[in-house]
């Protein structure tokens, strides 16, 4: 049994009662940020949550409660246990190759491991400094139970025959200022780590029409949460959301993310000749932070039940006016409350 305790004008009250291992799972998720505890004897609440939360990582509850170097620490030694299995081989992550990020799993393990390529493909314009700010950026703000958790290992070695070919012909193409062969071992000088979920348009493919319905809803709820703590993802493609085995909509794509304050949401400027209207490029001036809402739904949703219902939820996504007005929001220092469970969850108090 889980109590929230909310600080309300007349003291401290509950509000839920939460009795289920999935509720406190989320709870104690990778994509909230961490409780903060100061306890003498960190192992024995870590054992305490596992036994509530049998199916959780040991790292992920250290990370949890703030102890996120002794984390690192059990992730490193799990990963090391699973190398040593028979067979361990690691794998190209599901989904489409990003541009900035080359991205690979090992399947007994439920992590993704992500290594800054040299180049970055077009139209990415970032820099090495630039990405590993992002996740800095990350690590410090509220992440509101939407943006995934990363470890950053370096100088990490790991034996050659626990990769297949393909993969490591890859990373040594890709990011070979990062990876380096030296006979039977591969060194890693930087990486980060997060927990894997299947990307957004990847669980699309396969899944039921009610649980796709869901997850697009989702997706835009998270959109929405992140919008509410000041954060602007920037690139809001499916493939760079994933969906948990709660079927929560998390965001793990940080190279262009950015406080929503520091954005430009702009009108799209009508044409006013042929010319302009046919140009292959845009013909007006867009400033470096410019954001323009209304070419969201071209590439968010393809055309179908799906995007009917994600318009008729979170149509106003497309809107300047809907990113204005949380802008305005945040600069009057109204930051609404996201809780990790339901709005039916909660106690009504009189």
């Amino acid at each position: 049994m889980l109590l929230p305790l909310l600080n309300g004008g007349d003291g401290i009250y509950v509000d839920a009662v939460l009795l289920s291992e999935d509720e406190a799972s989320i709870v104690f998720g990778f994509s909230w940020s961490y409780f903060l505890v100061e306890i003498a004897r960190p192992h024995a609440v870590v054992d305490f949550l596992h036994g509530i939360m049998p199916l959780k990582r040991i790292d992920e509850l250290y990370n949890a409660i703030g102890y996120n170097k002794h984390g690192k620490t059990e992730l490193y030694r799990e990963l090391v246990a699973h190398l040593g299995a028979p067979g361990a081989r690691f794998e190209f992550a599901p989904g489409d190759q990003g541009l900035v990020m080359s991205v690979f799993t090992l399947p007994t393990l439920n992590v993704v491991f992500k290594i800054i390529k040299d180049r970055f493909g077009h139209p990415k314009r970032t820099t090495r400094r630039t990405v590993m700010d992002k996740y800095q950026f990350v690590f410090v703000r509220d992440r509101v139970g939407r943006l995934a958790d990363a470890q950053e290992f370096e100088h990490l070695d790991l034996p050659r025959a626990c990769f297949s070919e393909p993969l490591l012909e890859h990373l040594l193409d890709a990011a070979a200022s990062t990876v380096q062969l030296k006979g039977d071992h591969v060194i890693v000088r930087h990486l980060y780590t997060e927990r894997r979920v299947t990307p957004l348009n990847v669980y699309l493919r396969d899944a039921s029409p009610y649980d796709a319905a869901l997850a697009v809803l989702d997706y835009g709820a998270a959109i929405k949460d992140l919008a509410a703590a000041n954060i602007f993802t920037g690139d809001m493609l499916m493939k760079n959301f994933g969906v948990s085995r709660h079927g929560r909509v998390i965001f793990y794509d940080y190279d262009e993310l950015s406080l929503l304050t520091d954005c430009v949401f702009r009108h799209l400027p009508q044409p006013q000749t042929p010319e302009q209207e046919m140009a292959a490029e845009p013909w007006y001036y867009v400033g470096e932070n410019d954001v323009f809402p209304e070419e969201f739904e071209a590439f968010m949703l393809p055309p179908g039940k799906l995007r009917k219902r994600f318009l008729q939820r979170h149509g106003e996504l497309f809107t300047v006016e809907f990113w204005q007005s949380m802008q305005e929001r945040q600069r009057h220092g109204d930051m609404p409350d996201v809780f990790p469970y339901p709005e039916s969850r909660r106690l009504r108090h009189t």
